[in-house]
Protein backbone atom coordinates (compact mmCIF):
# COMPACT_ATOMS: atom_id res chain seq x y z
CA UNK A 1 0.00 0.00 0.00
CA UNK A 2 1.64 3.07 -0.92
CA UNK A 3 1.54 6.44 1.19
CA UNK A 4 -1.28 8.21 -0.77
CA UNK A 5 -3.34 4.76 -0.27
CA UNK A 6 -2.77 5.06 3.39
CA UNK A 7 -3.65 8.51 3.23
CA UNK A 8 -6.58 8.42 1.23
CA UNK A 9 -7.60 4.73 3.24
CA UNK A 10 -7.53 6.23 6.10
CA UNK A 11 -9.79 9.44 5.33
CA UNK A 12 -12.31 6.89 3.39
CA UNK A 13 -12.70 4.40 6.97
CA UNK A 14 -13.00 7.89 9.14
CA UNK A 15 -15.90 8.87 6.20
CA UNK A 16 -17.20 5.25 7.22
CA UNK A 17 -16.68 4.90 10.87
CA UNK A 18 -19.13 7.69 11.10
CA UNK A 19 -22.48 5.59 9.56
CA UNK A 20 -24.62 6.01 12.15
CA UNK A 21 -25.86 9.86 11.22
CA UNK A 22 -28.37 10.02 9.11
CA UNK A 23 -29.05 13.48 7.33
CA UNK A 24 -31.37 16.20 8.12
CA UNK A 25 -32.08 18.06 4.87
CA UNK A 26 -35.60 18.71 4.41
CA UNK A 27 -38.89 18.69 6.14
CA UNK A 28 -39.53 15.40 5.21
CA UNK A 29 -36.54 14.74 6.54
CA UNK A 30 -37.84 15.94 10.26
CA UNK A 31 -40.73 14.93 10.17
CA UNK A 32 -39.62 11.10 9.70
CA UNK A 33 -36.91 11.74 11.94
CA UNK A 34 -39.91 12.59 14.60
CA UNK A 35 -41.83 9.63 13.30
CA UNK A 36 -39.17 7.63 14.50
CA UNK A 37 -38.90 8.62 18.19
CA UNK A 38 -42.00 6.46 18.60
CA UNK A 39 -40.15 3.42 18.27
CA UNK A 40 -37.32 4.74 20.56
CA UNK A 41 -35.39 8.06 21.37
CA UNK A 42 -33.57 10.10 18.99
CA UNK A 43 -30.97 12.30 18.97
CA UNK A 44 -30.89 15.44 17.05
CA UNK A 45 -27.15 16.81 16.33
CA UNK A 46 -27.16 20.74 15.10
CA UNK A 47 -23.76 21.36 13.87
CA UNK A 48 -22.18 24.45 12.52
CA UNK A 49 -19.57 23.67 10.16
CA UNK A 50 -17.57 26.81 10.14
CA UNK A 51 -17.81 27.01 14.31
CA UNK A 52 -14.07 25.42 15.67
CA UNK A 53 -15.97 24.61 18.91
CA UNK A 54 -18.87 22.56 17.03
CA UNK A 55 -16.19 20.50 15.33
CA UNK A 56 -14.40 19.26 18.69
CA UNK A 57 -17.82 19.14 20.10
CA UNK A 58 -19.13 16.87 17.57
CA UNK A 59 -15.76 15.19 17.22
CA UNK A 60 -15.28 14.07 20.83
CA UNK A 61 -19.23 12.96 20.39
CA UNK A 62 -18.73 10.88 17.78
CA UNK A 63 -16.20 9.41 19.86
CA UNK A 64 -18.50 8.38 22.35
CA UNK A 65 -21.17 6.88 19.96
CA UNK A 66 -18.08 4.52 18.53
CA UNK A 67 -16.83 3.64 22.15
CA UNK A 68 -20.86 2.87 23.71
CA UNK A 69 -21.52 -0.45 24.28
CA UNK A 70 -25.01 -0.49 23.22
CA UNK A 71 -26.97 1.84 20.91
CA UNK A 72 -29.00 4.17 22.64
CA UNK A 73 -30.54 6.12 20.26
CA UNK A 74 -31.16 7.05 16.38
CA UNK A 75 -28.94 9.71 15.29
CA UNK A 76 -29.54 12.83 13.24
CA UNK A 77 -27.31 15.31 11.97
CA UNK A 78 -28.33 18.90 10.75
CA UNK A 79 -26.13 21.50 9.01
CA UNK A 80 -26.90 24.66 10.55
CA UNK A 81 -25.14 26.79 7.74
CA UNK A 82 -27.16 24.77 4.94
CA UNK A 83 -30.32 24.07 6.65
CA UNK A 84 -30.92 27.26 9.11
CA UNK A 85 -34.58 27.14 8.23
CA UNK A 86 -34.62 23.54 9.71
CA UNK A 87 -33.24 24.53 12.91
CA UNK A 88 -35.59 27.24 13.55
CA UNK A 89 -38.61 24.94 12.76
CA UNK A 90 -36.91 22.62 15.78
CA UNK A 91 -36.38 25.72 17.94
CA UNK A 92 -40.04 27.14 17.55
CA UNK A 93 -41.98 23.08 17.26
CA UNK A 94 -40.11 22.11 20.04
CA UNK A 95 -40.23 25.62 22.64
CA UNK A 96 -36.18 25.27 22.86
CA UNK A 97 -33.80 28.09 22.14
CA UNK A 98 -31.72 27.82 19.14
CA UNK A 99 -27.86 26.95 20.02
CA UNK A 100 -24.98 25.92 18.52
CA UNK A 101 -24.12 23.07 18.67
CA UNK A 102 -26.82 21.64 19.89
CA UNK A 103 -28.47 17.84 20.76
CA UNK A 104 -31.93 17.59 21.50
CA UNK A 105 -33.46 14.15 22.21
CA UNK A 106 -36.94 13.02 21.45
CA UNK A 107 -39.00 10.65 22.43
CA UNK A 108 -42.82 9.86 21.74
CA UNK A 109 -42.45 13.11 19.44
CA UNK A 110 -41.38 15.15 22.69
CA UNK A 111 -38.54 16.55 23.90
CA UNK A 112 -36.93 14.95 26.44
CA UNK A 113 -33.28 16.62 26.63
CA UNK A 114 -31.53 19.15 25.25
CA UNK A 115 -27.80 20.20 25.35
CA UNK A 116 -25.60 22.66 24.12
CA UNK A 117 -21.43 23.02 23.84
CA UNK A 118 -19.53 21.29 26.20
CA UNK A 119 -22.85 19.66 27.86
CA UNK A 120 -23.17 17.39 25.20
CA UNK A 121 -22.85 13.85 25.62
CA UNK A 122 -23.83 10.46 25.48
CA UNK A 123 -25.22 10.93 29.01
CA UNK A 124 -27.91 13.33 28.04
CA UNK A 125 -29.85 10.91 25.95
CA UNK A 126 -29.76 8.32 28.67
CA UNK A 127 -31.05 10.20 31.34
Amino acid sequence: MSFFDKIFGEKQQEKQSKSFWNLIESEKDLENAIKKSYDGKIAIFKHSTSCFISKTVLRNFEKEIEEADEKVATFYFLDLLAHRNLSNKIAEDFGIRHESPQLIVIQNGNEVNNASHQDISLSQITL
